[in-house]
């Protein structure tokens, strides 16, 4: 390919092929609709590389700085957007292109030792990197809103569900922290990522590294990398950052699904236990009545979007021979769709959380003595008699209760004590909501002690 016909745009290469690309092979060839949000990147790169290419002797000064401004005009004129017309097949193209119309024939020396392939991963990589890095601060503030839910929420008891049905009374702040603790461990997997993506490619070329003396380690800090790669082969097809942050991305979209499907159940009148803000609510076309709980419901439905991300990647990955294949050029859209679903709805879920009231009143009402059945149990196990026991005379009780329809707190102690001897007078005393929650002391348990400690050690986690 001439000079000339570089500068109205077209491929990197050609040289070899005597005819053109055939006109069904053009569109699927082109990828500028998706990297081309990568052009920051790879001018950033395409900087620090004519600057190491200078340090290597390869370049000039005169050079470098012709190259260097030639740069920074690209970056002005692409800050201004893309135009959907442009000719070029991807964005290292377009800016190798506008900066031949630039810089001039000196455009063509940049890419000396560099090969799209580690340019590629390179740009991928410092995207990554700050993305993750939004994500990671995004994640922060959802966490912060529910911890302070927590802390509002320590005296309030509400009952607590397994199989969705009442199982325990709990704290609500017991209730708000088993949905903290999942995100801080997301925010670990996405901290996590993000050393992963902070391994330099630049300078492996296309797979057998770089024949001019290339200072990678200049080139590291130049970047902001944390180190750089061991093996130029590995390197320009590595993807396992990009895995580790989908993986990331999916098990936080399905934290945040759970999360969403109880918020649905609390705030529906039959449970109305939460009242979700106005702002993250609509309401109906049809009935006026209507409090639709969509931020919740949007938090759920992305779940499957993020987790169907992370398989198409791990299907693309695993039979690819060694080196760089084409077949990668499909991993950025994942990526890409990932981290900007979740910066989405973090913000929305954030904003939902620090909104939402809770409903002392229905939570009382909803509080069912069944509940308190183990409490029974467990009064039978202080008094020695085997849990296993307890446990089928308690459900005895719970029998007795529905068959009569009476209350467990109401039935005659002479009824409990045919049913066996150990119970006494004070069993009246297990009918406390707060006894019962008390009771459970022991670390991660719903005693106000207990949830104290968990707060300060969320608090702890949450600034480490």
């Amino acid at each position: 390919m001439t000079s000339s016909e570089r500068e109205e745009g077209g491929a990197l290469w050609g040289g070899r092929f005597e005819e053109g690309m055939a006109g069904a092979m053009v569109p699927l060839n082109l990828s500028l609709d998706v990297d081309g949000r990568l052009w920051r990147q790879d001018i950033e790169g395409s900087r620090a590389w004519a600057r190491a290419l200078g340090r290597a002797q390869v370049l000039t000064d005169a050079e470098v700085t012709q190259l260097l401004e030639g740069l920074d005009r690209v970056e002005l004129r692409l800050a201004e957007g893309i135009s959907p017309s442009v000719p070029d097949e991807d964005i290292h193209s377009l800016v190798e292109r506008l900066l031949g119309q630039e810089a001039g024939p000196v455009a063509g020396k940049l890419h000396t030792g560099r090969s799209r392939n580690d340019q590629v991963a390179t740009d991928m990589r410092l995207w990554g990197m700050g993305t993750l890095d939004r994500l990671d601060a995004e994640l922060t503030g959802t966490v912060e809103a529910l911890l302070h839910l927590a802390e509002s929420s320590v005296e309030l008891i509400i009952p607590g569900y397994t199989h969705l049905q009442q199982g325990q009374p709990v704290r609500a702040g017991h209730w708000v922290l088993s949905h903290l603790w999942p995100l801080l461990r997301d925010r670990e997997r996405v901290r996590a990522a993000r050393r992963a993506a902070a391994v330099l490619p630049l300078g492996c070329g296309a797979l057998a590294g770089c024949p001019f003396p290339v200072d990678r380690e200049f080139l590291r800090d130049e970047l902001g990398f944390d180190r750089i790669s061991e093996n130029s082969m590995d390197t320009v097809s590595d993807r396992d950052w990009m895995a580790d942050a989908l993986y990331a991305g999916a098990m936080l979209g399905g934290h945040l699904s759970r999360l969403g499907e109880d918020l649905v159940l609390f705030a529906s009148r039959e449970f109305g236990l939460l009242r979700l803000p106005d702002g993250f609510s609509t309401g109906s076309s049809l009935m006026p009545q209507k409090r639709n709980p969509d931020v919740a419901e949007l938090m759920r439905g992305k779940s499957g979007r993020l987790t169907g991300n992370l398989m198409s990647l791990l299907v693309i990955l695993k039979g690819l021979p060694t080196g760089y294949n084409r077949d990668l050029q499909e991993d950025k859209a994942l990526l890409f769709d990932t981290m900007d679903q979740l910066l989405l709805v973090l913000p929305a879920v954030t904003g939902a959380l620090a909104g939402s009231r809770w409903n002392a009143d229905r939570a009382e009402e909803l509080l069912s003595e069944e509940l308190l059945a183990t409490d029974l149990a467990d009064y039978l196990v202080r008094r020695g008699v085997p849990f296993r026991e307890s446990h089928e005379v308690i459900g005895r009780l719970v029998a007795l209760s529905e068959s009569e329809g009476v209350p467990l707190s109401q039935i005659p102690l002479e009824r409990y004590q045919e049913i066996h001897p150990s119970f006494e007078a004070d069993v009246v005393q297990v009918f406390e909501w707060e006894s019962s929650v008390e009771a459970r002391k022991a670390p991660g348990g719903t005693a106000r002690e207990a949830l104290r400690a968990q707060l300060e050690e969320a608090r702890r986690r949450l600034m480490g």
